[in-house]
């Protein structure tokens, strides 16, 4: 199961209690406090891993607990320090104050850490807090609480490539092309019901992250279909690529679907609408495909020279539409380091 949105609660160690003791010894009149100071509480701790790709197993354990600090004892002994708790997560899982829906951290590399929920620090024992007006103190202090937090985790999937489109619009069959993932692939709606990732090699040491994203429909932004669920997803991404049914007889009009795409985008995050994208004419071995094309081509809604007829099941065409996801990858990554 994909799970990339739920609610966890954190609660950091709480401190030990300081020592109240007194020291007996010879020679020594009334002793004296040696009680010892609590230990710290422990630390929750994320960290990235770039082996994990999901939020399942928060799915299963929401609560996060770290252990308290040892108490303080007699003759100056400190308790021990409760231990850190760290929490493996996937690259690019965004972490949320449930309430006021503020951004806390978002996490985008590898072996990336940060303390989330801060562990109580440990009471003083009486031999700490002696003083000059209190020479004999009777109580040592109590630890400090730790802290305690409900965050929302959100994963967001770090890919270069978003390919877009409508349920059946040969999605699936084209990153399964492109790349070594193996998507779930059949003749009825909705065969993607969580996102895939794949990765494309194009030279000995390059290569870039194509992701799959469930079929869109008209008014998703309504929750129809899937709704606006996993377009989260193509947030990070480099370029769009829009995967247009050219062929069958459910998308009569390329220009029309085209549209809906951009509005459902724009719905979700104005951004999107803005990223540098590329149409895969698909389904070009059909009848009537170069006709549909010609009237996508004869509308303007998008530059003919990033428009590229493909045949996903029959592999045509593919070179020169990985050609221009490279090169546009490559365009936006110099420019990130110009920058």
């Amino acid at each position: 199961m994909f799970t990339d949105r739920v609610t966890v609660y954190l609660k950091a160690g709480d401190g030990g209690n300081g020592c109240a003791s007194f020291r007996r010894e010879k020679f020594v009149p009334k002793g004296g406090p040696d009680g010892g100071n609590g230990g710290k509480g422990g630390d929750i701790i994320f960290k990235t891993d770039p082996n994990i790709s999901t939020l399942l197993d928060f799915y299963y354990q929401p609560n996060i607990k770290a252990p308290r600090g040892k108490h303080g004892s007699s003759s100056n002994k400190a308790g021990r320090s409760g231990k850190d708790v760290t929490v493996k997560i996937p690259v690019g899982t965004v972490i949320i104050d449930p309430v006021t829906k503020r951004t806390i951290h978002d996490f985008v590399t590898a072996d990336e850490s940060k303390v989330m929920a801060c562990g109580g620090r440990g009471g003083r024992g009486n031999a700490c807090l002696k003083s000059r007006r209190n020479p004999l103190p009777r109580e040592g202090e109590p630890g400090h609480p730790g802290e305690e937090a409900t965050l929302l985790l959100e994963l967001k999937l770090l890919a270069d490539v978003g390919l877009v489109g409508f349920p059946n619009a040969g999605k699936s069959t084209l990153i399964s092309h492109l790349s070594a993932a193996r998507p779930k692939i059949a003749d009825y709606p909705f065969t993607t019901l969580s996102p895939v990732l794949g990765t494309v090699k194009y030279d000995v040491y390059k290569e870039f992250v194509i992701a799959d994203i469930p079929g869109i429909l008209e008014g998703a932004h309504d929750n129809v279909g899937l709704g606006h669920t996993f377009l989260r997803h193509i947030e990070r991404t480099k370029v769009l690529v829009f995967v247009i049914d050219m062929g069958s007889h459910e998308h009569l009009d390329p220009v029309k679907d085209y549209r809906i795409l951009e509005d459902e985008l724009r719905f979700h995050k104005p951004d999107l609408i803005t990223k540098p994208r590329i149409v895969a004419a698909n389904k070009m071995d059909l009848p009537d495909a170069a006709d549909r094309l010609q009237l996508f081509l004869d509308s303007g809604v998008h530059e003919k020279e990033t428009v590229f007829p493909i045949s996903a099941i029959a592999g045509e065409g593919l070179k020169e539409l990985q050609n221009a996801m490279i090169q546009k990858v490559e365009e936006i990554k110099r420019e990130q380091c110009d920058s």
